[in-house]
């Protein structure tokens, strides 16, 4: 499965303010990101429940701030 590249907040902000671009493009675009963000927080938040404690040491985190990380819905920040 292949990812695409996330729009850079420069392109989202071209997009929205151009007035030759179609409004249900730019709702369509933002919506796709909205998705892509989403996503990307569901697979790292799974990732981090499979890191052992050392790792989790690697990169700054207790368990237990590992795992209310995890425990978080994905639309939450």
């Amino acid at each position: 499965m292949t990812r695409a590249t996330p729009l850079s907040p420069d392109t989202l902000a071209y997009l929205t303010q151009a007035r030759d671009v179609p409004a249900v493009a730019v709702l369509a675009v933002e919506f796709a990101a909205c998705l892509s963000k989403w996503a990307t927080r569901r697979r790292t938040r799974q990732a981090l429940k499979d890191l052992t404690d050392w790792q989790l040491q690697d990169v700054g985190m207790t368990p237990s701030e590992a795992r209310l990380e995890a425990s978080k819905v994905f639309w939450r920040a």
